[in-house]
């Protein structure tokens, strides 16, 4: 019975994603990363450059000049170094608007009240920042006058919303629950709804470091993230953001169906990505570092994840099923390679962990450093993903992913609800699951051990990891705005300048013989917003094409170039 009941579930959700709006980029690549083009800067095909920060250890930040405490309940504007402390609410519909380059530097004060931001249910916070100009939240201890920045210092950034959850503490008509982490009920806490198209605000190009903090160790599911989205909806915008050092998972969402693009998890003490209670969101392009030395050792169920994906706790049948889809995932393990040591007493798991009934899927992405690679468990979740092997009868599917030879266990088993060894080989071939790829074979530009700001998580053009990815099927029907990058053979050059733009941009591109030629610029939530060629004949050599952007609001775009028929995309920032 219940076969049947999840393939209607599944036809249900198929012809809603048709009805949404393209928002994949079509790669050839498998990960985060394509080829490298040999530069770097805010023009390169590096989407980290210029505002990720992977020493935030060290990093130094200037004094505070003014303070955020209270709840807000009016719009408000903040700008340049400001001191976050204890529990901020933005309430009553009010929106946060925080300007690029802006540095919040959060109290660290006793667990069971650290420095929080919750934007509660209605209002917005707009938090955008520039490739150049970042907004960070980071921790207010230092090595100059304190012991230094740890996971945890402070608790971190919570978003709510009225997105549809599957499970109700409060009420269940719709679905309304608390934020997971706060031991007292408070109304201000309260997520969940039925507007999947909430819009909660922005966050583009936002780092958030040594948040996430459990504020009663001796109780379970007490923690607090890095960034915790609660009920998001789909108008809200998520991109450009990177959580260092959490003391507990770096993301996590509680239902809702919010997207979001270009996402790094780096160093955190639990999961790397969580999902739970019916999110049904689209990632695309994400980087987790794991480090050997910070894992998860609360309590005695302590497990440190790349991915962990639930659908409710206890296991039942409720509904919308966790049904997120991940695509173009760089997933980097503790163990980095065979040469680091684990110490005594980590807690370093699984670079996947799906279960509790959850249909997530996980496609073009590649894992490697892990001690354990793919773990599904429980039988209800077997039945999600036994299913044949398409996206149309499956809830979830695992494909077109490599599991490099380092993990020695490449599967973990669950002989009682159908995950054996044969069960997981069968899989494997039919979704192109590689389990024989190396590291070396993946070829970074630069794979630097531990990681620093030397790294470089590009493919060279010997990489393994250049093809293999795939689009088709169902769940990317209408999603996707480019199928594959141009080949070196057909264009030499694409460069935007200047990026960020601020009034105008040129569009550069060097062609190797006479061609029919597209370019579109596309908006963060994929949507068409400009037409500046449409398979005219550019001749062979370097072509510019000027697009003035004086009409166009602040905030990321994608300029698409289409050359007979494949295709590239580069990210335009606009700035004003």
């Amino acid at each position: 019975m219940k076969k049947i009941y999840l393939s209607a579930a599944a036809l249900l959700s198929f012809a809603f994603m048709n009805a949404q709006t393209a928002f994949f980029t079509g790669t050839t690549y498998k990960g985060a990363f394509p080829i490298t083009d040999g530069s770097t800067g805010v023009a390169s095909n590096d989407w980290t450059s210029g505002w990720a920060e992977w020493d935030p250890e060290n990093k130094v930040y200037p004094v505070p000049t003014s303070t955020l405490t209270g709840d807000i309940s009016t719009n408000t504007s903040i700008s340049g170094v400001v001191y976050l402390n204890g529990f901020v609410h933005v309430k009553n519909n009010a929106i946060l608007t925080i300007a690029p380059g802006t540095i919040i530097r959060c109290d660290k004060v006793v667990p069971s009240a650290p420095s929080c931001l919750i934007i509660t249910k209605g209002s917005k916070i707009m938090a955008q920042g520039t490739a150049l100009q970042p907004i960070v939240f980071t921790s207010n201890e230092d090595d100059l006058v304190n012991v230094g920045r740890f996971p945890g210092d402070w608790a971190g950034i919570i978003i709510l919303g009225n997105g549809v959850i599957n499970t109700g503490g409060v009420s269940q008509n719709p679905n309304v629950s608390k934020v997971e982490g706060f031991l007292t009920v408070d109304p201000l806490r309260y997520y969940g709804g039925n507007n999947d198209a909430d819009n909660s605000g922005v966050m583009s190009h936002v780092r958030i470091e040594f948040a996430g903090i459990s504020l009663d160790p001796a109780t379970p599911n007490s923690e607090i993230n890095g960034l915790t989205m609660g009920g998001i909806g789909s108008g809200t915008q998520l991109n450009h953001i990177q959580v260092s050092f959490s003391g507990d998972d770096s993301f996590e969402w509680f239902g809702g169906k919010v997207d979001a693009k270009w996402l790094i998890a780096n160093r955190g003490t639990d999961d790397d990505f969580d999902t739970d209670f019916g999110y049904r969101g689209r990632i695309q392009f994400g980087l987790g570092i794991k480090d050997a030395d910070i894992s998860d050792i609360s309590l005695t169920t302590g497990a440190s994840n790349g991915f962990e994906s639930d659908n409710s706790d206890p296991i039942n049948l409720r509904f919308p099923i966790t049904k997120v889809v991940f695509s173009n995932m760089t997933m980097i393990g503790a163990k980095r390679d065979v040469s680091t040591v684990m110490p005594v007493g980590e807690k370093h798991e699984c670079a996947v962990h799906l279960r509790r009934n959850t249909g997530q899927t996980i496609v073009n992405s590649l894992f490697l450093g892990f001690e354990k690679g793919l773990r599904i468990q429980n039988s209800v979740t077997f039945d999600n993903y036994n299913a044949p092997a398409t996206f149309a009868d499956s809830m979830g599917i695992f494909s077109n992913n490599s599991i490099t030879s380092d993990v020695a266990l490449t599967y973990v088993t669950d002989n009682a609800a159908g995950f054996t060894i044969p069960w997981y080989h069968g899989y494997s071939a039919a979704n192109s699951v590689d389990t024989t790829m190396t590291i070396s074979q993946i070829d970074f530009a630069n794979y630097a051990i531990p990681v620093a700001s030397i790294s470089d998580y590009r493919l060279k053009a010997t990489s393994s990891a250049t093809t293999g990815a795939n689009f088709s099927g169902p769940a990317f029907a209408g999603q996707v705005t480019g199928i594959k990058n141009v080949s070196q053979s057909v264009v030499n050059e694409f460069v935007l300048y200047p990026n960020p733009a601020t009034a105008n941009t040129n569009i550069s591109f060097t062609i190797t013989e006479k061609n029919k030629v597209s370019v579109n610029v596309y908006d963060v939530l994929g949507n068409l917003v400009s037409i500046l060629s449409q398979n005219n004949d550019f001749e062979k050599g370097k072509n510019t094409i000027s697009l003035n952007t004086s009409s166009l609001s602040s905030g990321v775009y994608y300029i698409s170039l289409d050359i007979n028929g494949t295709k590239e995309t580069k990210t335009l920032i606009i700035n004003k």
